[in-house]
């Protein structure tokens, strides 16, 4: 831990000792009391549910208390943790502004509604931590001259070079503020209403571990770093992935080990593959698990190609450091799909035709600023099962469509995170992106539990299909050992069928996925299979080779017998 202070400070190595050491003893006796004996092994059990805190609506209760009333009575065991988005008072981004790390939003209960949850689930909270909300005490108190936040945020040279400063957003990097009788221009990556913190300063990175650990003795057993590859600015650079940032994680993660190895840290960082994985580490020290942000808008581009070629050989080159991290690995969330990925992948023209495709759908395109004047797409806002499927299909068509992209997602190795949306086959929004002029709203309506409730017990409408067939996978997930998030797998094409093969002890299974709208025909190693989602039975055991005949856009999970 001293050499990673060191890297990071090296005139100040004393006082960041002593300040951890501190936080140590504050937060020691609650967290202990309360952590499990040991570290816990995620298994193909472990799945979790993304949502926001108030998507589900009640009357009489809390928000927090009806998402618990939603998972417990329509996911039970599906689900075994929840990933609460930002809950904590905000100033805009739909909570990605925090105002105040430490309380929860009275708008969606309090922290007994949270512990109630944390009795039924295991939860993830978000840590906002490269940037705070420009109304916060910490910002207040910056601008009217309080001392304790003095070096708390960057007050940058607005004539000076910032071209080579990777730029998420087309907007201003710097804005002014008035600070006493004084203009300064603050650092502000993602918003003028989200300011970035200094984590020059030894005192910030101290009061973002006290915010960490005060999360993990609310329970947190996830924690998911927002942003973080934006921490540590320096002039001249891109001011990300550099070796600071890298230092801070792994000394966060020193930090809440000596207290409860059984929490895991997992970063969003929304770059190219190369630059994400790094956020491993050496597979001990970083990063538990890192956020697959490459599937999503690969997903859709073989579906759309109805080619799994590039798929395939991507899937191939998935290597982890370690066998103690794994990929957390999802399809939709509440920023959209992310392009950045796809660079070095796939041709630019086709991610623009990707653009298109949403558009087409009843999407939208988020554009960045690429430095040279230009813009480029950075994020697709569309609903994930309108952004698979033309609203002009039919029904079933759609389904089977978006299914399919679930299964690859769900088969392959790491943990699956699933977007409320996804689960309970919502479509856009695109009223509310219009009303509020905010893109990544298409994707976050808010919604009635009774009146959901009424559509997913429709079983042949799209909700009832989609909520009915995806619980279905998630069980038989989570019965099967060769899901384990940490085990291999083999990756295979056979024309526009994409075949992810696992293995546990004797068991093999080969999840096989069409994604063309011809039928297809694949032969599988081994005699006899039977699909782990219907229970049918394929071949002979007197065969060495089974024929397995697939439907336009059909996937099935088949497993020796």
């Amino acid at each position: 831990m001293i050499e990673l202070i060191r890297s990071i400070y090296p005139d100040n190595v004393q006082e960041v000792q002593a300040g951890i050491e501190a936080l140590i003893e504050k937060y020691g006796i609650e967290i202990k009391a309360a952590a499990k004996q040991g570290p816990d092994r995620l298994s193909e059990k472990d799945s979790i549910l993304i949502t926001y805190g108030d998507s589900f609506r009640c009357d009489g209760i809390s928000p927090l208390q009806c998402l618990r009333a939603f998972a417990e009575e329509h996911l039970g065991e599906c689900v075994s943790a929840i990933h609460l988005l930002p809950c904590f008072p905000y100033t805009s981004d739909d909570g990605f502004s925090v105002q105040d790390y430490y309380e929860i939003d009275p708008a969606l209960g309090n922290w007994f509604d949270m512990e109630e949850l944390g009795e039924s689930y295991d939860l993830m909270f978000d840590a906002v931590v490269n940037h705070i909300s420009k109304s916060s005490d910490w910002f207040q108190g910056y601008l009217n001259g309080d001392a304790t936040y003095a070096d708390y945020f960057i007050a940058a040279d607005p004539t000076a070079d910032y071209s080579s400063v990777t730029r998420p957003r087309a907007l201003p990097l710097l804005h002014p503020f008035q600070r006493g009788d004084e203009t300064v221009h603050v650092w502000t990556t993602f918003s003028e209403d989200q300011v970035d913190l200094n984590f020059h300063s030894p005192r910030v990175l101290l009061a973002v571990i006290d915010v960490l650990l005060f999360y993990v003795a609310r329970g947190a057993k996830f924690i998911r770093l927002d942003a973080i590859a934006f921490i540590w600015k320096e002039l001249g650079t891109s001011c990300m992935h550099l070796p600071q940032t890298h230092a801070i994680i792994q000394l966060c993660r020193e930090v809440i080990e000596q207290l409860d190895p059984g929490v895991a840290i997992i970063t969003e960082t929304n770059v190219p593959h190369k630059e994400n994985i790094s956020y491993f580490g050496d597979g001990t020290d970083e990063a538990h698990l890192v956020y697959n942000f490459t599937l999503p808008p690969l997903l859709m581009y073989s579906l759309h190609q109805q080619s799994v070629d590039t798929l395939t050989q991507w899937a191939k080159s998935l290597v982890l450091p370690s066998d103690q991290v794994c990929f957390f690995n999802f399809t939709a969330s509440h920023d959209g799909v992310g392009v950045r990925p796809l660079q070095g992948i796939v041709e630019n023209d086709e991610i623009n035709q990707l653009a298109e495709i949403a558009r087409d759908h009843g999407g939208f395109v988020s554009m960045r600023d690429n430095g040279d004047g230009t813009q480029s797409p950075y994020e697709i806002n569309c609903n994930y099962f309108d952004f698979a499927t033309d609203p002009a299909m039919p029904d079933d068509t759609r389904v089977q469509r978006f299914l399919l992209t679930q299964s690859v997602m769900l088969a392959m190795p790491g943990v699956p995170g699933i977007y409320y949306h996804s689960v309970i086959g919502s479509e856009n929004d695109r009223q509310a992106a219009i009303d509020s002029g905010i893109n990544r709203r298409i994707n976050r309506a808010k919604l009635n539990l009774r009146q959901l409730a009424g559509e997913l017990d429709q079983q042949e409408s799209i909700r009832g299909k989609v909520f009915g067939r995806y619980k279905a996978m998630l069980h038989a997930r989570g019965e099967h050992a060769a899901f384990d998030p940490f085990g291999k797998a083999e990756y295979e094409s056979s024309g526009p069928v994409f075949v992810i093969t696992r293995t546990a002890d004797e068991l093999t299974l080969f999840a096989a996925h069409n994604f063309s709208d011809q039928q297809q025909v694949i032969l599988l190693p081994s005699g006899e299979l039977t699909d782990a989602l219907t229970g049918e039975c394929f071949g002979s055991r007197s065969t060495e080779e089974c024929a397995v005949t697939l439907q336009p856009f059909e996937f099935k999970w088949l497993k020796t017998s």
